[in-house]
């Protein structure tokens, strides 16, 4: 009876628990009229969306869309759809994301907020970004907010902003973007110009050094792919003939000795005699130089091959073929690219991650300009950020006669050398790249720069005049311009400091020998017919300093304009050194991305000043026509595109940058 008594109990608190049958339909009921509510507010809201388009076409459209049929409406043959959609005549200047969902696009670099808001990829056409990039080369410091004013001291004055980032406290939150007015192409917008780039500024993927290379092989793999001798030596004379003359920090006569001790031991170990290898080294590590000393030279037959001598080696062949003119684009690209793999195989099997010598670095130095010039200027900034930690992990940025009082002057002079070569590329690579420079810390003197013959070599007297004023010109533009730009700051924020900044500039370049200021075009004819070498260095340091000179002119902070005409003056003289390198030297003018670039940069300059001026002044047509210095600006322009166009291919970047040149002349 107890568990009958139960069994009732549980059946009787089921039934309680469970709705009956009116309740469960109750609910049903409620649940469809939820439903169908929730249809009708979703009809109401597509008839209003497809209301407000009707009545609001896309700005994305051609053309506007035809109301819908009915009513008096009468078809006429534009409304045909067969009709194929015709193409923009103005490019698209939202990304690709914003175009495809037709939202409102604000056009930010290097994300739109719509992209960030959705967590979606942001894409700009090529077209896209060289618009915005030369679109900025103006707008960018003529749009600034009014800074603060800067604190003041005890006495009341308002102080003087310093030269040095470090020290500029506050001042570095009065601006926007882009203090320099004229900031003429970031590479970080810089693919329009490259075919391939890294991941480092948005673009590209792949990496700029082939993997050919196994696991085992070692150094003696690396250099059973050495070419003979006689066209290793080939190769190595167009470096000393082309490249050095531009970044001379490699001895020519201890190199020499080097190189040739390192064939002879080659092919001792590979078992030729005649200067054709026939085979690989059978024994070959990283560690221990060919020789004792800097140059690495002088070494018995027993020892072991330096591997990054080897890399030096390689790399200096790399940019040798660069430079040789009788073989084809193509196979000339690949093999100085195969090349340049080898160098860098070499610094892996020596370690240069954790071990340094001078020509390790030295490698490294030239690495750099290799990807600078094989279109790949992105991983060379990269590359390069190693190099600097590693010159400074081996002191080079110290004065040698406190760091290594017992080394002889020679070696001493071959440390400040390297350490120049470094320097300068880290100075005008920042430059172009508005970027923070990175070898700021150093006490090593460019006045203790010897003119000795016995560190330079006899043929070549001016080296050490170039080399001292290519170094005093990349202190003051490291500390004037680079770090301003990097931090977005004007380069200068008064008038009197703008006038004491281009006063600097002038004693700089009026320190130059007189033979780097005579760079016309008739007295170089006349030099570069006995003496190219001097003609290179003249045209290199000539467009360093006026580029720069333009950057000073060209900017402008909230109190101080920009000056056109002074603006328009240093861009024709930095892009006429371009002009004659390519009259005298035409397919070296080819190969230097650097030069080419930044005569790019000077063209862009040039036609927004051009484009501004005359907008100013209403009268455009008038105001170009009249004035030498807008006929002459316009003129240096078009020579430019014509230089473009014999030298690019018919890429669309190529096609890109000739166009945006060719809007200023129209």
């Amino acid at each position: 009876p107890g568990v009958a008594v139960q069994i009732q109990l549980q059946q009787q608190q089921q039934q309680q628990s469970q709705p009956s049958l009116l309740q469960q339909h109750q609910q049903h009921q409620q649940h469809r009229q939820q439903q169908q509510q929730l249809q009708q507010q979703q009809q109401q809201q597509h008839q209003q969306h497809q209301n407000q388009q009707q009545q609001s076409p896309s700005p994305y459209e051609t053309h506007p869309s035809p109301p819908l049929l009915g009513g008096n409406y009468t078809p006429t043959d534009a409304d045909s759809p067969p009709k194929k959609k015709q193409k923009r005549n103005k490019p698209t200047l939202s990304c690709q994301e914003c175009v495809d969902r037709k939202t409102k696009c604000d056009r930010g670099r290097p994300h739109c907020l719509a992209c960030i808001k959705r967590q979606t990829e942001c894409k700009y056409a090529r077209v896209a970004n060289l618009l915005e990039e030369t679109s900025r080369t103006v707008t960018n410091g003529r749009r600034m907010t009014k800074p603060p004013k800067a604190k003041t001291g005890g006495s009341g004055v308002e102080s003087t902003p310093a030269p040095n980032v470090a020290d500029r406290g506050p001042e570095s939150e009065h601006l926007s973007r882009g203090a320099v007015a004229l900031s003429t192409g970031l590479l970080s917008h810089v693919p329009y110009w490259v075919s391939k780039a890294s991941n480092v500024f948005g673009i590209g993927s792949e990496h700029p050094f082939a993997n050919y290379w196994t696991c085992e092989g070692g150094l003696p793999e690396v250099v059973s792919v050495l070419p003979d001798k006689a066209h290793a030596d080939m190769l190595i004379g167009r470096y000393f003939e082309c490249v050095d003359p531009v970044y001379p920090m490699i001895h020519r006569q201890t190199f020499y000795a080097d190189y040739e001790q390192f064939w002879r031991m080659d092919m001792h170990c590979a078992g030729g005699g005649d200067g054709k290898r026939d085979g690989a080294l059978s024994d070959g590590s990283g560690g221990v130089g060919v020789g004792g000393g800097v140059g690495g030279g002088g070494g018995g037959g027993g020892e072991k091959m330096d591997a990054s001598f080897v890399a030096l080696i390689f790399v200096m062949l790399a940019l040798g073929t660069q430079f040789v003119s009788t073989t084809a684009p193509r196979e000339r690209k690949q093999r100085a690219e195969f090349y340049a793999s080898a160098s860098n195989q070499s610094l892996r099997v020596f370690s240069y991650l954790s071990n340094t010598s001078l020509r390790s670095i030295q490698a490294m130095v030239l690495i750099t300009y290799f990807l600078i010039n094989d279109n790949h200027a992105s991983d060379g900034w990269a590359f390069a950020g190693v190099l600097i930690r590693q010159a400074y992990a081996m002191g080079l940025h110290r004065d040698p006669n406190i760091v290594t009082p017992t080394m002889s002057p020679f070696e001493k002079q071959q440390r400040r050398k390297v350490w120049q070569a470094v320097l300068l590329q880290d100075t005008f690579l920042t430059v172009l790249l508005s970027l923070p420079p990175s070898a700021t810390h150093t006490d090593v003197s460019v006045e203790d720069l010897l003119d000795d013959g016995s560190s330079i070599a006899s043929s070549d007297p001016t080296d050490t005049a170039y080399i001292r004023a290519s170094w005093t010109l990349a202190n003051l533009v490291q500390e004037t311009i680079c770090s301003p730009r990097s931090l977005d700051l004007p380069i200068y924020a008064t008038a009197r400091h703008k006038s004491k900044l281009v006063a600097d500039f002038r004693a700089v370049y009026r320190s130059f020998p007189d033979v780097f200021r005579s760079w016309d075009a008739e007295s170089l004819t006349a030099v570069a017919a006995t003496n190219k070498r001097v003609v290179r260095q003249t045209l290199f340091l000539t467009s360093n300093y006026f580029h720069n000179l333009m950057l000073v002119h060209a900017s402008e902070s909230p109190d101080v304009p920009a000056n056109a005409r002074a603006t328009l003056e240093a861009a024709h003289d930095a892009i006429t050194s371009f002009f004659l390198l390519f009259s005298l030297l035409e397919f070296e003018a080819r190969v230097w991305w650097v030069f080419k670039h930044r005569a790019f940069l000077e063209a862009l300059c040039i036609g927004n000043v051009l484009r501004e001026e005359a907008a100013r002044h209403g009268d455009a047509d008038n105001l170009l026509a009249r004035d030498p210095l807008f006929v002459r600006a316009r003129a240096d322009i078009a020579r430019m595109m014509q230089i473009m166009q014999a030298i690019d291919d018919d890429s669309e970047d190529a096609q890109t940058r000739i166009q945006a040149l060719n809007e200023f002349l129209n």
